[in-house]
């Protein structure tokens, strides 16, 4: 029995030395990977929301085909399959996207929209929440609340990725003001927007705005150094976006000699993220 026991224990040691040894491999692989990445004189950066994630695999599909890694914002919202779109049905989803290289961060819990400022010292903030057991109600939040709805999301996306989510978030919509982001940066959260010509236009209505059209007005818009900005699905989009438009976008992009690249080599933010490692 006790040389049994050795032996199987023996067999754990090794396991576990392989185990280290092909993380190793892996973490190092990537290191190579990317110190060897092709020069990239005209970056845009690729940002995609969560949304009702009806087209999420399908996006993934187009950016694995074409071998473009973006930044994804998530909140936990309402979605036409599964509890959510950080919640367990899409773990697996969200798992398969950091294996391929793609970077994480927050765009709070609750899907949380800035409504005002409040008058007050310290400041406080009128905030509304779309998404949750709190959809539609409006509160007064300070500082330290409205962190903890960006700190939950970035938290959850560590766990369904096992990959640190980047020291960044979205407010929903864009909307701020100068008191939130002092707010969100004081407890370790630069915010990020999108550029002019970055908004891909998914979430204006189809009968307007076909997906022709927004293809050849991002097409002649985009200039180096853009960010970029679309959805994991938008409820009241008729005709979807995605992944119709992405793939041409993106082949149409690369033509015009554009690369992409994440949020993580932003010059605007990379200093900000190195920081925070």
């Amino acid at each position: 029995m006790a040389s049994g026991h050795w032996i199987t224990r023996r067999a754990e040691v090794a396991m576990r030395i392989g185990l280290a040894l092909t993380a190793a491999l892996l973490a190092l692989a990537a290191g190579v990977a990317r110190a060897q990445a092709p020069a990239c004189d005209k970056p845009v950066y690729l940002t995609l929301d969560t949304g009702h994630m009806e087209v999420a695999p399908l996006i993934a599909d187009v950016l694995a085909r074409q071998h473009v890694r973006v930044t994804f914002f998530a909140a936990n919202e309402r979605t036409k399959v599964g509890d959510g779109s950080l919640g367990s049905y899409w773990a697996p989803w969200w798992k398969a996207r950091a294996a391929e290289g793609h970077e994480f961060a927050s765009h709070t819990w609750d899907h949380v929209y800035w409504r005002g400022d409040v008058a007050g010292v310290p400041p406080t903030f009128r905030v509304q929440a779309s998404a949750g057991a709190n959809q539609g109600r409006e509160f007064i939040w300070s500082g330290a609340q409205y962190c903890e709805q960006i700190d939950k999301a970035s938290r959850r996306l560590q766990e369904l990725t096992g990959k640190k989510p980047l020291p960044l978030f979205r407010a929903p919509g864009g909307r701020t003001s100068p008191k939130l982001l002092l707010a969100a940066k004081a407890c370790g959260y630069e915010h990020v927007g999108w550029s002019p010509a970055g908004f891909l236009g998914d979430e204006l209505p189809s009968e307007t705005a076909s997906n022709a059209a927004l293809l050849r007005q991002a097409l002649r818009n985009v200039r180096s150094g853009d960010i970029l900005m679309a959805h994991l699905g938008i409820w009241s989009r008729k005709d979807p976006w995605a992944p119709a438009v992405l793939e041409p976008l993106i082949v149409g992009l690369k033509e015009r000699g554009f690369c992409f690249r994440t949020l993580r080599d932003h010059p605007a933010y990379r200093d900000w993220i190195a920081k925070r490692r």
